[in-house]
């Protein structure tokens, strides 16, 4: 896997992240030896399921999670959890130093795609307290629900494969200012998405699933973030992002089934952005 930064890079990086963004960056840009071990440990670990670790390939998180500048003792919100794939790294690694906040789908809500989504996570939570039970959740349904965790309280962050919902939504300006209002000042904000062709213009509505580089990065930047580095980590130059059914049609979803699926299957995961922003200490 390619990083963009070597160490004496990083260092500079940081440095100037000081001088220009005004602040002090806690959290490394580069590996972290000890930070990485312990992630690797948690990722083979048996509360992770054998289909959950196969797509340690394609979605890296060790080396996502060590880039984006974790640490154990950190406060997290992650947005949008889904199924809990990244939470079965996250709750662990920050369960005795740290606290994570998982921001999900409204468990009363009417709908009952959010509703069975809601109470499927808490399930999964409550079946292994060993792992999750340190677990905070809160609610992310905009634009009503917005209160992630409370307001200058996290240190980090972070989203993964969600940018094109709020995208398509319309709700994209009101997350991410409860994100802004949510960080510290110094704060990080790791965004994983899928990456779009910067060839084409961008669908307002991203039906597709994918979302160009620099409309995400303009987008973030425009609720009052800094962006201070990108990685490649998540990278996949075998997707063409030209699919029938968008993002979907590629693995793990499978959209078409069995039609076209071992070439779907060479292809793998989609090609994916991994941007690293920061909450200016003086906005």
């Amino acid at each position: 896997m390619k990083h963009p930064t070597t160490p004496s890079s990083a260092l500079a990086l940081v440095l100037l992240a000081t001088l220009v963004y005004g602040f002090v960056a806690a959290p490394s840009i580069g590996d972290d030896a000890g930070t990485s071990a312990a992630l690797q440990k948690i990722a083979a670990g048996e509360h992770r399921s054998a289909e959950n670790k196969a797509r340690d390939r394609y979605r890296h998180p060790v080396e996502t999670l060590t880039w984006f500048g974790l640490r154990d003792d950190m406060t997290v919100v992650e947005l949008s959890p889904g199924g809990g794939w990244y939470t079965e790294i996250l709750a662990p690694y920050l369960r005795d130093r740290g606290l994570l906040y998982a921001a999900g789908f409204d468990p009363k809500s009417e709908v009952d795609y959010f509703r069975e989504s809601a109470k499927r996570f808490a399930d999964k939570l409550a079946a292994n307290p060993a792992s999750y039970g340190k677990v905070i959740v809160t609610i992310l349904q905009p634009p009503g629900e917005l209160a992630i965790a409370p307001e200058g309280s996290a240190d980090m962050v972070l989203t993964f494969r969600n940018l094109h919902g709020w995208v398509g939504n319309g709700h994209a300006k009101a997350v991410l200012q409860a994100v802004y209002r949510t960080l510290k000042p110094g704060g990080v904000f790791g965004v994983v998405a899928h990456r779009g062709d910067s060839s084409v213009e961008q669908d307002p509505k991203a039906a597709s699933g994918y979302v160009n580089q620099d409309y995400a990065v303009a987008l973030v930047e425009s609720a009052g973030f800094e962006l201070i580095a990108s990685a490649e980590i998540n990278a996949n130059p075998a997707d063409t992002r030209q699919h029938p059914e968008g993002v979907w049609t590629l693995p793990p979803t499978f959209q078409l089934g069995d039609k076209d699926r071992d070439k779907y299957a060479a292809i793998g995961e989609s090609d994916r952005m991994t941007l690293k922003f920061v909450k200016p200490v003086t906005p």
